[in-house]
């Protein structure tokens, strides 16, 4: 099939990366304009943007596709080589840009997107993130056919993968950016023998996966130690939960609720055990373990590795 694809991020270099072994023909693709990244902070490509040129496939980077607006001129010529793809279909995957209806109208069968998450629950920019972050049992991935709304258009397909415990953003990533490439694959070929088959998205278990604010990093040790963890897990590997060690800004990386509950006399973030499992600090109701922590500037370690090159001391309060 003869496609557009419009993505940024990873986990829509994987879905690219698979429809192209798939043998689909990309004929353009769309993704944000560079970003200063590093150290040095040099302009920097996306990872959609870095396969498409390694492919020899033509990119093309607006900073709006709204002809009436700021960047109107960049929409304009977006519009010119998207009708000039004359493409059967555009795949959409943590694109960036909202696509108005002259984008959902120009493919042949319209545009279709891989969400990370099962819809209606956890629309919008963090699916992954929030998941985690409520402590939902599942997530999974829904291809919908995109229209005007936000993450509102018709399922064409749902696959659930349950969270466990010791999942993180990073792993629950890997494992949905895989997925949503293979059933992409699935749901193209349904479309070439006109074998779709659309359901509108239930009215009821709506959510909604605001972006990651990075001031929502820092640890509130006075929540219920299992919100902590699953705070943790949401935020690694971006952007990083933390806290205060005597005025300086530690990540905590990994983490788990430990078996007991902290002395009445234990204030919130106090570490109240040093074990080589972890550090254990009192929460609302229970003990965190920290088992996976970092000082700024030095490498994430082990629990045990860090406390031999920084000696906590039992009552020093974190937070």
């Amino acid at each position: 099939m003869k496609l557009v694809f419009a993505g940024t991020p990873e986990f829509a270099a994987v879905a690219l990366a698979a429809l192209l072994a798939a043998g689909h023909e990309v004929v353009l693709v769309l993704s944000q304009p560079d970003r200063p990244a590093g150290r040095g902070m040099k302009l920097q490509a996306s990872p959609v943007k870095q396969l498409a040129l390694a492919h020899g496939i033509a990119v093309a980077q607006p900073r709006s596709l709204r002809l009436e607006g700021k960047f109107a001129d960049e929409a304009a010529t977006a519009q010119q080589v998207l009708q000039a793809a004359q493409a059967d279909a555009m795949v959409v995957a943590a694109y960036g840009l909202i696509l108005p209806p002259w984008v959902l109208a120009t493919p042949r069968l319209g545009c279709f997107n891989i969400h990370a998450s099962l819809l209606p629950r956890w629309r919008g920019a963090a699916p992954i993130h929030r998941a985690i972050e409520a402590g939902d049992a599942h997530t999974g991935i829904t291809i919908m056919q995109m229209d005007a709304g936000l993450d509102t258009g018709d399922m064409l397909l749902c696959h659930s993968l349950p969270i466990t415990p010791l999942d993180t953003n990073g792993t629950l990533h890997d494992q949905l950016a895989a997925l949503g490439g293979q059933m992409m694959v699935r749901v193209l070929a349904q479309a070439a023998q006109q074998q779709l088959k659309p359901v509108p998205q239930p009215t009821q278990g709506i959510s909604y996966a605001h972006k990651i604010d990075k001031a929502e990093a820092a640890l509130n040790w006075a929540q219920p130690a299992q919100a902590i963890v699953q705070k943790i897990h949401a935020f690694n590997p971006f952007p990083g939960a933390t806290t205060l060690l005597g005025g300086e800004v530690l990540k905590i990386w990994s983490a788990q609720v430990a078996p007991g509950v902290p002395d009445a006399a234990a204030v919130c973030g106090q570490i109240v055990a040093l074990t080589p499992s972890g550090i254990a600090l009192a929460a609302m109701d229970s003990i965190v373990m920290v088992t996976e922590l970092q000082r700024p500037g030095g490498k994430r370690l082990s629990a045990a590795d860090f406390l031999r090159g920084n000696p906590l001391q039992l009552g020093q309060v974190l937070g």
